[in-house]
């Protein structure tokens, strides 16, 4: 072993590579000699760059899952076209949480607000988290409708 470079015994010998290249060829052939016997055909599999076929489409736009969403995030809507009972602003920075409800927020802040101007409102003055830095105080909110 003295002659030998330190990373050699981590690397198969050429024979033992060779072993394994003939097992693994003689498994596929075992493994094709078995479909065609039992009457399937064999095609390559689809790769990344082949086409997806049609029914895969079809498929994918016929889940319900697939339709639209309303277009307009609910944080930029106005609170008259919010049909959620319960508005829910969440800090990311402190993990503080407010609710409101939906009439109580129209009556407050009227039809017209958007809710984005109404939840940062609700969360001001109240971060728990503070960097000493003027610009970085604050609540970083994230809106949400319960």
């Amino acid at each position: 072993m003295a002659g030998r470079r330190v990373a050699d015994w981590r690397f198969p010998t050429e024979k033992q590579t060779r072993a394994e290249d003939t097992a693994r060829n003689m498994q596929r052939a075992a493994q094709q000699n078995q479909r065609v016997s039992d009457g399937v055909h064999t095609t390559d599999a689809i790769g990344p760059a082949d086409p997806m076929p049609d029914a895969y489409w079809d498929a994918i736009l016929s889940d319900p899952r697939a339709r639209a969403r309303p277009g307009i995030p609910i944080q930029n809507r106005r609170l008259s076209e919010i049909p959620r009972p319960v508005l829910r602003v969440e800090c990311l920075r402190c993990f503080r949480i407010v609710e409101i409800q939906t009439a109580d927020a129209l009556r407050l802040y009227g039809e017209h607000a958007v809710w984005k101007e109404v939840g940062k409102t609700l969360l001001e003055g109240g971060c728990q988290s503070r960097t000493g830095n003027r610009d970085d105080d604050g609540c970083w909110p994230e809106w949400r409708s319960a």
